[in-house]
């Protein structure tokens, strides 16, 4: 058996990470009352259907932070095989994703502010977070990343499908993105921001391209970081994963990342590798 217990923070993604877990053949339960899931976890022990599951619970249900952690702990120490995901994702992340679909938060309403609410939930969720087995930050994730993600460490029986491979590019000023496997800081290449005919335009521009592989060492770097790359993805199959995230770094996230990542990208779809690319700062 194998049960994982999906919670965290209202907006950071919940509901679509159990759609994930759905598509993966985990048997998905919503919003199911705590004072039921010892009896859950016994069915599923049992149930040829349920071995694999998956069960969402959050702030909704009542008395849950006070209640989980002691509950989680029993189940723990019984021997049962169960793990809690906690999704996280920054208080303007949150409100940005409420305003947009315009849905009340579990814990604001007409005297509360929504922000308040999102404050409030996260201090009464501290002990659940502090007990989950994995932690996924979610304010810089499409659904179609999340996704990918849990099935990263989630997936089973996926020997026999290629591996995809999602590079992210992206600003050292705007920050690191989050749940990189490898990553590569290209600050040392030739800046095209630095050229007025070359600046506002980005890396998917071949003028900019052109520019940041003229020199001998920008040919050289990028023919042993792919041949690294292709090294090591073999490898990486061999070990169990099915997705990988490699991140490019520049200064602003629009120019030599860009380059650099279209370049490899090309060679790795070329070697039959599925490939993502996500520019994050592009269009900063």
């Amino acid at each position: 058996m194998r049960m994982i217990v999906v919670t965290g923070l209202s907006g950071s993604g919940r509901s679509a990470a159990l759609k994930s877990f759905e598509d993966m053949g985990f048997y998905c339960v919503d919003n199911l009352p705590l004072v039921l899931l010892s009896a859950f976890v016994e069915f599923a022990k049992g149930s040829k259907d349920a071995h694999r599951s998956a069960i969402g619970i959050d702030i909704r249900e009542k008395g849950f932070p006070e209640r989980f952690p002691a509950l989680y702990k029993e189940l723990k120490q019984r021997g049962n095989a169960i793990e809690t995901l906690f999704l996280d994702a920054s208080d303007q992340t949150i409100v940005r994703r409420f305003s947009e679909t315009r849905r009340p938060h579990p814990l604001s309403g007409d005297l509360t502010p929504l922000l308040d609410g999102i404050r409030k939930e996260r201090e009464a969720l501290g002990e659940v977070k502090k007990l989950a087995d994995w932690i996924i930050d979610t304010s810089d994730f499409t659904v179609h990343d999340l996704r990918q993600t849990i099935e990263r460490y989630y997936a089973e029986g996926d020997a026999d499908r290629p591996m995809v491979i999602t590079l992210v590019t992206f600003g050292y000023k705007y920050g690191i993105p989050y749940d990189l496997d490898l990553l590569f800081d290209l600050r040392f290449l030739p800046n095209p921001h630095f050229i007025p005919e070359l600046r506002s335009h980005s890396g998917e521009n071949e003028l900019v391209r052109d520019f940041i592989m003229a020199r001998p060492d920008s040919k050289e770097f990028l023919e042993r970081l792919l041949g690294f790359i292709t090294y090591l993805l073999p490898r990486y199959r061999s070990e169990g994963k099915s997705y990988l995230t490699i991140g490019f770094g520049c200064t602003g996230g629009r120019h030599r990342s860009v380059t650099i990542s279209l370049k490899i990208a090309e060679q790795l779809k070329q070697a039959g590798y599925e490939v993502n690319i996500k520019h994050r700062d592009i269009g900063a």
